[in-house]
């Protein structure tokens, strides 16, 4: 993924959070699923396998998932979720404005994780480097597996598209869980119709 590859090379503090676990967010027949593995880990032991990196928000209108340090992630979520009230909802706003203080905030600038976002019309991904992207073909992946998740996203977008953005982002990290050793197969999912 481009995007994880220029945060590595631009702020190398960043690598210890990607292998952390794999979110994925899918957008697809007017459908959009995020789904997270469970997996906490510290150094080379698995911590805990059931946790859950998803979160609604906005009365269910917005889901969340975080990638990395999970102390971190959730103060990102309280400071985005304060936004998203702010802003009224609105995604593109609250998205800007917390990347803004993630980067200018000296309190902030130390979080080490990575936030996907995604609402009925657009999906983000935020990071401390005040980057905000949007990805072109409606698929989202961050952390550890992403690559790998991504790649199994946009496979079975192409190869079988009768299939739901749940049955993609589930199948998907599935597909991540078994090549990557930071991410298992307790999958927890969030869909917005």
């Amino acid at each position: 993924m481009t995007y994880n590859s220029q945060l590595l090379t631009e702020r190398p503090e960043i690598s210890t959070q990607v292998r952390s676990t794999t979110i994925i967010c899918v957008r697809h027949k007017n459908q959009v699923a995020m789904a997270g593995d469970g997996q906490i880990s510290f150094n080379d032991m698995v911590m805990k396998s059931t946790a859950n990196k998803l979160r609604r928000m906005y009365d269910g209108k917005i889901i969340t998932g975080f990638a990395g340090a999970a102390a971190d992630a959730l103060a990102l979520f309280e400071r985005f979720e304060k936004k998203i009230e702010e802003y009224s909802g609105n995604l593109s706003r609250a998205s800007v404005e917390l990347a803004k203080d993630w980067r200018t905030d000296k309190y902030l600038q130390k979080l080490q994780a990575l936030l996907a976002v995604a609402d009925s019309k657009s999906t983000y991904l935020l990071s401390g480097s005040g980057d905000v992207f949007e990805p072109d073909d409606g698929i989202l992946a961050i952390g550890s597996g992403g690559g790998y998740a991504l790649s199994a996203a946009r496979a079975l977008i192409t190869e079988a598209p009768k299939l739901s953005a749940e049955r993609i982002a589930v199948r998907s990290l599935e597909i991540a869980s078994g090549i990557c050793v930071y991410t298992n197969s307790n999958i927890q999912v969030e869909v917005l119709k």
